[in-house]
């Protein structure tokens, strides 16, 4: 298939319109009409990424997080991200990211399905009946060490940083992959008892908790890998 029939199924169900503003999505280098028949799929476009998608002979590279997010004045071997767009280019891989528009129409639902979270619903409203992260009560109350031990479970994690008592009973969950920290007060309105997600701050941990929020900090990576497989 052509690189830009590939964007095309992607973007059926993962519309760039669903993207935030600040957001840089679609294909960010490489050509439309180049004839992919391996595709390297990865969470970011490291140099252990570009460097393997290389080895691996692969057409197409697809990240979730953008290798680029603002405008570059320059591409050159003097930065981390011009080594890596001239290697792309150099090899012929195009390279496409999906960020926040996989955040709303596939990352937010995965999760929450991962967590066994029945009718949840969107946690932080950004279109038409779709959003960031997911809400819902538990089936049954949990304390939250039980459910520290459910999430290293679902995501495959040896850790996770908490902030709240962990003999605490939780009956309502909130979750975002990546980094949550903005919605901490969405979570909070919205009746959450355990808020899972990613990149928390000492303070934005224990001011939570004195808001009767816990917090299971999984890890940027932690909870977003899943949108590799």
């Amino acid at each position: 298939m052509l690189c830009k029939e590939i964007i095309e199924i992607i973007e059926r169900k993962y519309a760039r319109s669903y993207a935030m503003s600040w957001d840089n999505v679609g294909l960010l280098c490489g050509r439309v009409d180049k004839p992919v028949k391996k595709i390297y799929v990865a969470l970011d476009a490291t140099d252990g990424v570009v460097e393997h998608a290389v080895e691996m002979k692969a057409d197409m590279l697809v990240t979730h997080h953008p290798l680029m997010m603002s405008g570059l004045n320059r591409i050159t071997d003097e930065s981390f991200t011009g080594k890596r767009l001239i290697k792309l280019i150099q090899n012929d891989i195009s390279y496409y990211a999906m960020h926040t528009n996989y955040d709303v129409c596939g990352m937010a639902e995965l999760a929450g399905d991962k967590l066994k979270l029945k009718d949840a619903e969107v946690l932080e409203m950004t279109a038409e009946e779709e959003g960031l992260g997911r809400i819902a009560n538990l089936q049954e109350a949990m304390t939250l060490r039980q459910c520290c031990k459910l999430v290293k479970e679902v995501f495959s994690l040896d850790h996770v940083k908490v902030f709240g008592n962990l003999d605490t009973k939780v009956s309502r969950m909130a979750v975002c992959p990546g980094s949550g920290k903005s919605f901490i007060k969405t979570a909070i309105q919205k009746g959450a008892d355990v808020y899972v997600t990613g990149d928390i701050g000492h303070h934005d941990g224990i001011d939570a908790v004195a808001q009767n929020l816990a917090i299971i900090d999984a890890g940027h990576y932690g909870v977003e890998h899943i949108f590799i497989k």
